[in-house]
């Protein structure tokens, strides 16, 4: 047999044993790739109807995609590990878990979220739980390439001569591999406190906090695969939500959870949680500040409320020859007993419909109806709800209930309140939020159209009346066919000869099912996954919210997202000392005390596997130059190349492409960090790259500002003029880097990125 991975023969038993494993596991799964096939295109052609053969075909494909989905997202590199117990039993640990057979329920790969696969990322030689041996297992593609072996228990005199001493050779092969603008999955380098993480309870909020390079947003993302493997049932229909900071982070992170065999997680920005609506747009700091302050909330509010307005100082209605006058006391009754019910506006418009039709009601039966000698009315029930119905088909009525009670979209209700704050606002705030209506949408617009939302809510009247219509349709429809049913089991009955038993047993539809239910099984069926689903609807509540950079967030975009789950099951993920934007809270407490109080668990990864230690020291200098107390992640390496700082002498763009052209790898990616402004100059001198959109992280040489770097990781990064940035923003860009960091600048620079000189 050949090493295919290494082009060599095997020449090692070890190598050979595992690669005949990987080649029965891909056997397996080749032949459940051909069942899943043939079974779906068995059930095409089964049953005695077409319905019938959609519902087999449904069961099959729910039961078989969620498996060949899997298959092919984690395709290559399924078993990445084996266990070897005390007891003789071993155990080879997979990306998900597959059964010798549909049989046979024993496991021939192990999912690496199952109980069983825990020792694999927790047992060590001082606590060895019950394993001999822990063994790495390296593929390309279906080819074992190598094995690295941890001995666990030492009094076990076996060898392989895959040892590996110090039991880090794939942590650091994995840290040290070139990047290639996606992020990989650490389910084969999970380190304890990361496993410990991933596997907590999933009721109620976890707050998990890390420095750069510490792998939170890595823990978060394995947490997801974990809890939709242990709450399968629960999280499947009620989907697990992942927010992220921006539209370059989720594709950078896209590829993480199918590799781990989910593909039923909705990744979105905030800007992307109101459908219908995808907001890319920015602000200026000062406006992003106003719109996320949680007072907005208490704005809005009142915006709503002014528009449940009062006659000024009447409005006259024609109604037969005759001029009926809403007056500013009459329409304040019905207005105040509207509020009373304590409804959302676009609901409550029923109500007040109601009060308005019934005080016109009252102004023309007193008219037409009162005796003129003693004053008595002379109008029965029958009279007034003539009048009444005659005056819900007057359109001048109409025409002053929405005058005074209009029908809002979020949309309208956001978009004109910005287009005149004033009086809701103060005036300064006013001008930094003030923009035309025809504006297209920034992230920080979407929490407050969430908000309208909440307040206006749905008038849902007409869509309740179109859709009791279509089900009378539908049950006509299947009486029709019950009816067409039953004259031909009739007919077919008749024609049995007498005295055949079979007759006597023949049943119709109607013995067993009436047309309402028939009806409702022929509905069109939403073949959305849960996740689509939840993507077209405002008001669905998620299984369990994963928020990164979750300091960033600001008071109104927690008003949503809380929305989104009422049960208060979330992950928050990300670093205080790295809050950049102006509404971002900042602190868990003032995140969290509104909604749990202090009902919350806070964790901390200290460990950084990203940056080299070298570039981690200037990045601390610059923190610490503002807060002395500053402690970073301590780095799992050196690399024995310090960072560098030059000033530009010639043209700066000129200076920053001789800098790419230096420190460009020869394979992996590198990130040139600057200034939104200078983006369009830098990209004229840079082959390949542009500006002025959502970067290609898969390219090598991308061109982004600080906070489009979040979350990222690169080969080598290129900063420049650092001096433009905040300590936030600088810290961020300083901390990208795996491999190596050089700074370019023209104007000044913090002393700090200075000490030692350039």
């Amino acid at each position: 047999m050949s090493n295919r991975g290494s082009h060599k023969e095997f020449s090692d038993d070890e190598l050979r044993r595992e690669q005949e494993f990987i080649d029965g596991l891909y056997a397996r799964v080749d032949a459940l790739r051909g069942d899943a096939e043939v079974s779906v295109t068995d059930a095409l052609a089964q049953g005695n109807t077409p319905m019938q053969a959609r519902l087999e075909r449904d069961i099959l494909v729910a039961e078989r995609s969620g498996l060949l989905a899997a298959l092919n997202a984690v395709d290559g590199s399924l078993c990445f590990g084996r266990i070897d117990l005390t007891s003789g039993v071993s155990h080879h640990i997979g990306r998900i878990g597959i059964r010798a057979d549909d049989a046979d329920l024993t496991p021939i790969l192990i999912d690496w979220r199952a109980d069983v696969a825990r020792p694999f990322y927790l047992a060590t030689g001082h606590t060895p739980m019950g394993l001999r041996r822990r063994r790495h297992i390296t593929t390309h593609g279906r080819d074992v390439t190598a094995l690295h072996d941890e001995i666990l228990d030492l009094g076990d005199a076996t060898r392989t001569g895959h040892e590996d001493p110090t039991g880090d050779a794939v942590l650091l092969a994995a840290v040290d591999a070139a990047r290639t603008g996606r992020m990989h999955d650490i389910v084969q380098t999970i380190q304890a406190d990361q496993d410990r993480i991933i596997r907590a309870p999933h009721r109620g909020v976890l707050v998990v906090e890390g420095g750069p390079g510490t792998g939170k947003t890595a823990v978060a993302l394995h947490r997801a695969a974990y809890l939709l493997y242990e709450h399968r049932e629960l999280l499947a229909k009620r989907a697990v939500l992942i927010v992220g900071p921006n539209p370059a982070f989720l594709g950078y992170i896209g590829e993480v959870l199918p590799s781990l065999g989910e593909t039923g997680v909705l990744l979105a920005t905030v800007g992307e949680l109101f459908p219908g609506v995808k907001a890319t747009a920015r602000d200026t700091p000062d406006a992003a500040r106003v719109k996320g302050g949680a007072d907005m909330a208490d704005v809005l509010a009142a915006v709503v409320r002014d528009r449940q307005a009062l006659p000024d100082p009447v409005i006259a209605i024609e109604h037969d020859r005759e001029v009926l006058m809403l007056d500013d006391d009459l329409v304040r009754v019905a207005r105040e007993h509207t509020r009373d019910a304590k409804l959302q506006h676009n609901v409550a418009r029923e109500h007040f419909e109601g009060h308005i039709l019934n005080t016109l009601t009252d102004m023309v039966a007193e008219r037409i109806g009162t005796d003129p000698y003693d004053g008595s009315n002379l109008l029965d029930p029958s009279d007034i709800t003539q009048i009444r119905d005659e005056l819900a088909d007057n359109p001048d009525v109409w025409s002053a209930i929405d005058q005074l009670w209009p029908r809002i979209t979020p949309q309208r209700l956001v978009a004109d309140f910005l287009a005149a704050p004033e009086g809701y606002v103060s005036d300064e705030d006013a001008a930094a939020i003030r923009r035309p209506v025809t504006r297209a949408w920034t992230v920080a617009d979407v929490p407050l159209l969430d908000e309208a939302a909440e307040l206006l809510g749905v008038d849902d009247r007409v869509a309740r009346a179109v859709a009791e219509r279509e089900r009378e349709e539908q049950i006509a429809y299947a009486q029709g066919v019950l009816e067409v049913s039953y004259a031909s089991r009739t007919y077919e009955f008749e024609d049995k000869e007498d005295g055949d038993p079979d007759g006597s047993e023949v049943l119709s539809a109607h013995d067993i099912i009436d047309a309402e239910r028939f009806a409702e099984r022929h509905e069109e069926d939403d073949h959305r996954s849960a996740a689509e689903r939840a993507a077209a609807d405002r008001t669905w509540a998620f299984g369990h919210i994963i928020v990164d950079e979750a300091q960033e967030l600001s008071p109104m975009a927690w008003r949503l997202l809380m929305r989104r789950s009422p049960t208060r099951s979330m992950t928050l993920v990300g670093d205080p000392a790295q809050t950049a934007e102006e509404a971002g809270v900042g602190s868990w407490a003032g995140i969290l005390q509104p909604y749990v109080e202090d009902r919350w668990e806070h964790t901390r990864l200290g460990v950084n596997y990203r940056t080299p230690a070298e570039i981690m020291e200037l990045a601390a200098r610059i923190v610490r130059a503002e807060n002395p107390d500053f402690e970073p992640p301590s780095s799992v390496r050196s690399t024995g190349v310090r960072p560098w700082v030059r000033r530009a002498l010639g043209d700066l763009p000129g200076e920053v492409a001789k800098a790419v052209a230096e420190l460009t790898p020869a394979e992996g990616r590198l990130a040139v960090i600057a200034p939104r402004d200078l983006h369009r100059a830098l990209a004229a001198r840079l082959d390949g790259v542009t500006a002025g959109r959502e970067p290609d992280l898969t390219r090598t040489v991308v061109l982004l500002d600080p906070r489009q770097a979040k979350g990222l990781e690169f080969d080598s990064v290129l900063v420049v003029e650092p001096g433009r940035f905040g300590t936030s923003d600088l810290y961020v860009a300083l901390t990208r880097a795996t491999q190596t960091l050089g700074v370019v600048h023209e104007g000044e620079v913090p002393e700090a990125l200075l000490a030692g000189g350039e």
